[in-house]
């Protein structure tokens, strides 16, 4: 069990640094011991995101993509921003039809993952998608995604696979896999 901490005041927040996809805002801080600093973190969109761990015909269906920071080509679960207006369940079925070209009759919540917490307020949602049906959306990608199918059987082969390196993917590969394992 944690404790029930007192979280510190926001003393002030400015934004230091701003590009087309970030907002970098600095804190000053005191905390509740009278202990005072200044943090940074990666302000959000107040919108969210969503991951998709789709389930078809025994196998995983993954998205191959191109990903800058690492500059190579990972395979993940399909993601994306909530649109404006948008629930996370409609953004985690958008997404599917534009990443994989699949709609899911059922879509079931597995947890809300922070994205490094310590700099970053955004939230995920992490779904499962079943009962999958062909539905194709387009989408923002520059050039296609290639679909992966994994055998579900062999879900811990592909914790090894050398370009499925994404923690979130990683960690929603788990949930679903603990999901699946107790129906």
């Amino acid at each position: 069990m944690t404790q029930s901490l007192k979280k510190p005041q926001i003393v002030d927040a400015k934004v230091v640094a701003k590009s087309r996809l970030f907002t970098i805002e600095q804190l000053d801080l005191v905390f509740s011991n009278g202990a005072e600093r200044q943090y940074e973190r990666m302000k959000g969109n107040n919108r969210g995101a969503v991951m998709v761990v789709p389930v078809h015909q025994g196998k995983l269906l993954l998205a191959q993509e191109y990903a800058a920071g690492t500059h190579n080509y990972e395979i993940g679960f399909p993601k994306g921003l909530i649109d404006e207006g948008e629930t996370p369940e409609q953004a985690a079925n958008r997404e599917l039809q534009e990443e994989i070209g699949f709609g899911a009759g059922k879509l079931t919540l597995l947890k809300e993952l922070s994205l490094v917490p310590s700099y970053f307020s955004s939230k995920m949602q992490v779904y499962i998608a079943e009962d999958l049906y062909e539905s194709e959306l387009e989408g923002d990608e520059p050039e296609p995604i290639e679909v992966v199918a994994w055998e579900l059987n062999d879900w811990r082969k592909l914790i090894n696979t050398p370009n499925f390196t994404e923690s979130r993917s990683v960690s929603a590969l788990f949930l679903a896999m603990e999901y699946l394992s107790h129906p």
